[in-house]
């Protein structure tokens, strides 16, 4: 089936943005294409890789590509959540609280180093990761077009607060960067001699441009077959032997929305299996809690949700 004329310009809306953020951010076009698929479907992105390896970098190419409003929040022990909220100060003159919106009234939220921050603070974006809003001090704020990219360092592990289950929950997909191979270190090096590329990166899209990809995300067709697919997938994650806690619905319509972007970066007009295999393992595996034998012996939630996906039917 011909891919409809506004389905079609959201696919090249997504192509010009992967082309943009490409020219920064070299070697990674795989990372690149999942995590477009999650900001196209309205997910929320958890990076979690070692320092210096552009996750910084990537969250402002991307910001800069849809001419959107970008802020950066470094957690630390000691940020609260008024600091990533925002707070009421009297104003003396008028003898009234004035409210002073925090960081999270943007559309490009760096959450960096999140596990550094307290479980308290960390639950400031519980609500609106999940509902688009924010409620403070009794009164709800709308927040359009958010997408939260939060990173997470794993290698150092000293003063941090492991995110809880339902913070996990909330991301989209998990992803990892990872080094770059020999030829592209040596590109990025030329490409910072004299400035850098983040300098010269233009918009490509709009925020209403970026709405209607969403819109076209959600009319990619999936099957009744591939429905099951996918719920299959995830309950065999909650009955695999080595695991405490599965991936629950919000999983199953994680990666359906995922898979459908990823149709659309491809001009398709429907999911097919290999989109839900593509990227299965990004969306469900951050969700899985292991039982403490299983992790000693080496087993990751990686592993078994492939595994999963190897050895489950694909339906005909």
């Amino acid at each position: 089936m011909e891919i409809a004329a506004a389905d079609r310009e959201a696919q090249q809306l997504l192509q010009r943005i992967a082309t943009n953020v490409d020219a920064v951010i070299r070697g990674k076009s795989a990372v690149l294409r999942v995590l477009l698929g999650a900001l196209a479907s309205g997910g929320h992105v958890l990076l979690e890789d070692f320092p210096g390896t552009g996750k910084t970098t990537l969250a402002k190419a991307l910001a800069l590509s849809i001419g959107a409003e970008f802020k950066r929040v470094q957690f630390t022990p000691d940020l609260l959540p008024s600091d990533i909220l925002g707070v009421s100060v009297f104003n003396q003159k008028t003898q009234t609280f004035e409210f002073h919106q925090g960081p999270i009234f943007t559309h490009i939220l760096l959450a960096d180093e999140i596990n550094r921050a307290s479980p308290r603070t960390q639950s400031a974006l519980l609500e609106v990761m999940a509902e688009g809003q924010v409620t403070i001090e009794g009164k709800s704020y709308r927040l359009d077009n958010f997408f939260v990219l939060a990173t997470q360092n794993p290698v150092d592990f000293r003063g941090t607060y492991p995110l809880p289950e339902a913070q996990m929950d909330r991301f989209a997909v998990r992803l990892s960067l990872g080094y770059v191979d020999a030829e592209a270190e040596v590109e990025i090096i030329s490409a910072q001699e004299q400035k850098h590329p983040l300098e010269s990166i233009k918009p490509c899209a709009t925020l209403a441009e970026l709405q209607l990809i969403r819109e076209a995300v959600k009319r990619v067709s999936v099957s009744a077959e591939l429905k099951r697919y996918i719920v299959d997938i995830a309950r065999a994650t909650r009955e695999a032997p080595a695991v405490t806690l599965g991936a629950g619905p919000r999983g199953s319509l994680a990666l359906t929305r995922t898979a459908q972007a990823l149709a659309l970066i491809d001009g398709e007009t429907f999911v097919r299996p290999e989109h839900i295999q593509e990227v299965a393992v990004a969306v469900l595996a951050h969700r899985l809690a292991l039982d403490p034998q299983a992790r000693f012996a080496g087993t990751s939630a990686a592993a078994i949700v492939g595994h999963i996906v190897q050895t489950l039917p694909v339906p005909a």
